[in-house]
């Protein structure tokens, strides 16, 4: 299984992504009540689940969710995840989360970086998706610092959609 890192920064030190395991269920539920998660577990309840569809993601070679953690002088905290989802070679997408803590420290941006790279270097991919909804202004910042071109508007799909999204892209380049 693979492990990244993203480089530390002026303000925040560096991260290392590994895919999840059934260990990091207290570290996990820390957050998970607390934070606005739209696409992690919403409760203690759901970790178990949530936790599986992770490892077994990485069985099937599906799906590949990350563990974002954060090196600190009291060790390594949880600080959020990024996955690679939908492979449909030669293309996928990307998606992410940070926990409150995390925001506005380049955590997001740094995290989609390294996966990006990794899926063009393993997964023969070519083009990468990232998507959000049009009111994300954060997520939208992520997407461009992260080189992932606005490329159009999408139409609400409800349920799973309530609101309008953007598209972002991000081909490999030779």
């Amino acid at each position: 299984m693979p492990v990244l890192t993203a480089p530390a920064t002026a303000t925040a030190p560096a991260l290392r992504l590994r895919p999840w395991s059934a260990a990091d269920a207290a570290a996990l539920a820390e957050v998970c009540p607390y934070e606005d998660l739209s696409t992690g577990p919403h409760d203690a309840a759901a970790l178990p689940a949530w936790l599986r569809t992770q490892e077994e993601g990485w069985e099937r070679e599906d799906r590949f969710g990350f563990a974002i953690l954060e090196r600190d002088g009291a060790g390594e905290r949880l600080v959020g995840h990024v996955l690679l989802k939908d492979l449909a070679p030669p293309q996928a997408e990307v998606g992410y989360w940070t926990t409150r803590a995390a925001r506005g420290r380049a955590v997001a941006p740094r995290a989609v970086e390294a996966v990006t790279g990794w899926a063009f270097a393993t997964r023969g991919l070519t083009r990468l998706h990232l998507l959000h909804q049009e009111d994300n202004t954060a997520s939208c910042r992520v997407a461009e610092k992260s080189g992932y071109a606005f490329s159009r508007v999408l139409p609400a799909f409800p349920p799973a959609f309530p609101r309008d999204g953007h598209l972002h892209v991000r081909h490999l380049t030779a």
